[in-house]
């Protein structure tokens, strides 16, 4: 079972997620998007927090602060621990930062970048702000197999789309250079077949003088 967060820190709101016990927590790494990020108490066992990225927000390390905060607040309060004490760290990184080895215990993590990864003190647990969250809580079973296949199909789509889209436009500027040559041929054409030899104007110019005298 995954639980569901809703943070209303940000608009539009933001969901983060986190799994009931540490064999969640293995699908959770095994299956966060690209974009999800990761938060961790540092030092200490928690529970494994998310935010799943929103289009608004447009790169891991421009989270609002109000933001982290409440992820920070979530994992202070999920950590046994870490919830007893005062200004303890937590830290964050993208999950495809996540590292995995056989040889690491369930729920166990590294990073493949060590400087991919902040910090963000935390002074003391802020009930406020975790019982705000907890009155969003949902808890739901997430078929991660499925939602991952969902997900590669919906972008496959709209980079077919994205695809489609600009072969279109540039066929509307093919089209649009040909007929401005086309345009330009044209003009030319008739700019010759009017164009009159000065020497030839005034020949006839005589010619007409002479045919009145």
């Amino acid at each position: 079972m995954v639980l569901f967060f809703t943070s209303t820190s940000v608009n539009p709101p933001a969901t983060i997620y986190m799994g009931r016990d540490k064999v969640e927590n293995e699908d959770l790494i095994k299956y966060a998007w690209p974009e999800d990020v990761w938060f961790h108490v540092d030092k200490l066992s928690s529970a494994h927090v998310y935010i799943r990225m929103p289009p608004s927000i447009p790169s891991w390390d421009q989270i609002p602060d109000a933001l982290v905060t409440d992820c920070a607040q979530l994992v202070k309060a999920n950590s046994i621990e870490g919830n007893k004490k005062d200004n303890i760290t937590v830290i964050y990184t993208p999950a495809d930062n996540l590292k995995k080895t056989g040889d690491m215990a369930v729920g166990q993590v590294s990073f493949h970048r060590n400087d991919k990864v902040k910090r963000v003190h935390i002074a003391t647990r802020e009930n406020a702000i975790v019982n705000r969250l907890n009155k969003t809580k949902l808890e739901k079973e997430v078929d991660h197999e499925q939602e991952k296949t969902d997900r590669l199909k919906a972008e496959g789509a709209k980079r077919r789309a994205a695809a489609a889209k600009q072969r279109q436009a540039e066929l509307e500027l093919a089209k649009s250079r040909e007929a401005e040559k086309a345009a330009r041929s044209y003009d030319s054409l008739f700019a010759n077949e009017f164009e009159v030899d000065p020497e030839t104007s005034k020949k006839s110019a005589k010619e007409l003088e002479e045919d009145f005298m």
